[in-house]
C-alpha cells in the first residue's frame, strides 16, 4: 500500500539532563511540571544530539518500516539541515517531495529530565509555508496521513482533505492543538471527510465545546467497571465536560469513521463503528525520551486499520510501536518493522485491549 504524508520535516537537537542537574517544580491541582534553569549557568548533559523529525517524516519512516511504500511532502531551506532531511528520508527508504524555501528547515531544541517529556523550543521555519499550489495529484495514494500543520500551512487542510477523498484514498488527520484552536471551523467543516481523527488527550479537550455546540444528542452511557483513567476523568475545558463514550459518539456522528485518543500513561483508546471503543493500557518500558511516541501510534493506527486488522489488534501495535520509540532518544529509531511487531505482539504478557462501550 502506499501513504503521502503531511507536516513538518525538523532537525531536532535533544538534550538529556540528568534529574539532580534540574529543578522540577509540579503543579498537582493542574497536572502540569516544569524545569528550572537557573540564569547564567552552565548545565551538565548526560548527552546532546541531533536527529531528523517532524511529524511528516516520523509517521512516513514508521510505515515503510511496516512495508508500506510512503512518500514525505514538506517544505524546507535551502541550507544544511535540508540536507540531512533528504539524507534521512533515503536512508530510511521513504520518498521524498521536499520543496525549497528562502525560510530555514524547521529546528527543534528539546530538554528532557526526569521522567523525559521533552520541553520543545520550536522554529518552524519553512513548515509554515506549504500553500494549495504546492498540492500534487493524490490518486496513486492508498492513505494520505496529515500530521500537524502551523500558520499558512494549516490553511490547506481542508483542501488536502477534499482532494483526498476526491482522489478516493483514505485520509488520517493528527491535527496539532494550535491547529484546533486558530482554525476551529475549518477543521469542523473537513471532518466528514475524515476516515480517522488521532488527538491526544488535551487535543480532545479542546475539542469539547466545539462539539457540544453541534450535539442535540440525549443518548447517555452508563460507565463500565473498572473504568480506565479517561473514562473516570473525562474530557473538558472552558467550562464544558463530556463523558468519554459520549465525545466519541458525538465525533464519530460528526464524520470520521474511528476515533483515536492516547492519554499517555493512562493508556489509549479507539473508536469506531461497528465495534465501539476500546482502551488498550499503557505498555510499560524505560522511558529514554518521549517525541515521536505520538507519530508512531497515529501511523500505526491508520496503518492497522487500512490492513483490515481488529481493533484490539491495531491498537497492542501501536502501543507497543510507541513503546519502542520512546525507549530510544530520536524519533525515529526505535520504530519497529512488520515482522519485529508481530513477534512483540505474540509475546506480549500484559494487559491487552478491552472493550469499554
Amino acid at each position: 500500500m502506499r501513504s503521502l504524508h503531511f507536516g513538518s520535516a525538523m532537525v531536532d537537537t535533544i538534550a538529556l539532563i540528568a534529574t539532580e542537574d534540574i529543578e522540577r517544580l509540579t503543579l498537582s491541582n493542574e497536572g502540569v511540571s516544569f524545569l528550572l534553569v537557573e540564569t547564567g549557568r552552565k548545565l551538565p548533559a548526560l548527552s546532546i544530539t541531533t536527529h531528523v523529525g517532524g511529524g511528516a517524516c516520523n509517521s512516513a519512516v514508521s510505515l515503510r518500516r511496516r512495508g508500506w511504500r510512503s512518500t514525505v511532502l514538506a517544505k524546507v531551506g535551502r541550507d544544511l539541515n535540508a540536507s540531512a532531511v533528504r539524507e534521512h528520508l533515503s536512508r530510511c527508504g521513504v520518498e521524498k517531495t521536499l520543496i525549497p524555501s528562502d525560510r530555514a528547515t524547521g529546528t527543534a531544541v528539546m530538554v528532557a529530565s526526569h521522567d523525559r517529556n521533552a520541553s520543545i523550543f520550536v522554529h518552524r521555519g519553512a513548515n509554515e509555508l506549504l500553500s494549495v499550489e504546492d498540492l500534487p495529484p493524490l490518486d496513486e495514494f492508498d492513505l494520505v496521513y496529515i500530521a500537524p500543520l502551523s500558520s499558512e500551512s494549516a490553511d490547506c487542510f481542508p483542501e488536502i482533505v477534499r482532494r483526498a477523498r476526491s482522489a478516493g484514498a483514505r485520509v488520517a488527520a493528527n491535527p496539532g492543538i494550535r491547529q484546533l484552536m486558530s482554525r476551529n471551523e475549518d477543521f469542523l467543516s473537513a471532518l466528514p471527510e475524515i476516515d480517522l481523527l488521532a488527538v491526544n488527550r488535551p487535543e480532545a479537550d479542546a475539542l469539547v465545546p466545539a462539539i457540544m455546540r453541534e450535539s442535540s444528542s440525549t443518548t447517555r452511557f452508563l460507565p463500565p467497571s473498572d473504568p480506565p483513567p479517561l473514562v473516570r476523568r473525562g474530557l473538558r475545558s472552558q467550562g464544558c465536560e463530556m463523558g468519554l463514550s459520549a465525545f466519541m459518539h458525538e465525533l464519530r456522528s460528526m464524520g470520521p469513521k474511528w476515533v483515536s485518543i492516547t492519554d499517555g500513561h493512562g493508556g489509549a483508546y479507539l473508536s469506531g463503528r461497528p465495534w465501539g471503543t476500546y482502551w488498550q493500557p499503557n505498555v510499560p518500558t524505560k522511558v529514554a525520551g518521549t517525541a515521536g511516541a505520538g507519530d508512531a501510534f497515529c501511523s500505526t493506527i491508520a496503518a492497522g486499520l487500512l490492513e483490515g486488522m481488529e481493533p484490539a489488534a491495531v491498537l497492542l501495535d501501536a502501543a507497543l510501536n510507541a513503546s519502542s520509540v520512546v525507549s530510544l532518544v530520536d524519533t525515529t529509531a526505535g520504530l519497529l518493522d512488520a515482522d519485529e511487531t508481530a513477534r512483540r505482539r505474540a509475546a506480549h504478557e500484559g494487559p491487552r485491549a478491552r472493550r469499554i462501550d
